[in-house]
């Protein structure tokens, strides 16, 4: 297991454009939870890629030592049911038909906003996505 600093350069090595840190990776996690449930209106480009920060993330606690997963976990736990709270899983139909699905252990790629804006909810529309709340469209 590794310390924070290791593993931002680890990742950064795998391919992440830089190396990172926890902090900053639970706080995009935190703002795109946050504009999720406010009504994500962005292209599905700038989706898709804010999506990759709860991807870091998950990378990292392979590799992280016990006590800073430990530390981080609730924090985290707590954006991913925020997510959950404010998303539809649809098992990743609606944004396979725009950019291709990682593993099934990477469930937030599974799910889009319940509330579709925006072009964010022209695209998963025309997916075939479903507003969970008609009269926010």
């Amino acid at each position: 297991m590794a310390t924070e600093t290791k593993v931002g350069e680890l990742l950064h090595q795998r391919g992440w454009r830089t190396a990172f840190t926890v902090a900053e990776m639970v706080n995009a996690w935190a703002v795109l939870v946050s504009a999720v449930e406010r009504g994500y209106g962005d292209y599905i480009h700038e989706y898709t890629n804010d999506l990759y920060c709860r991807n870091w993330l998950h990378e990292a606690w392979l590799l992280l030592d016990d006590h800073i997963v430990r530390l981080w976990t609730p924090r985290i736990k707590a954006l991913d049911d925020r997510y959950k709270a404010a998303t539809i899983d649809d098992d990743g139909i609606a944004l396979d038909q725009f950019h291709r699905i990682p593993g099934p252990d990477l469930w937030w790629w599974r799910r889009y906003p319940r509330t579709l804006t925006g072009d964010l909810g022209r695209s998963l529309r025309s997916a075939g996505a479903i507003d969970a709340d008609p009269d926010t469209a």
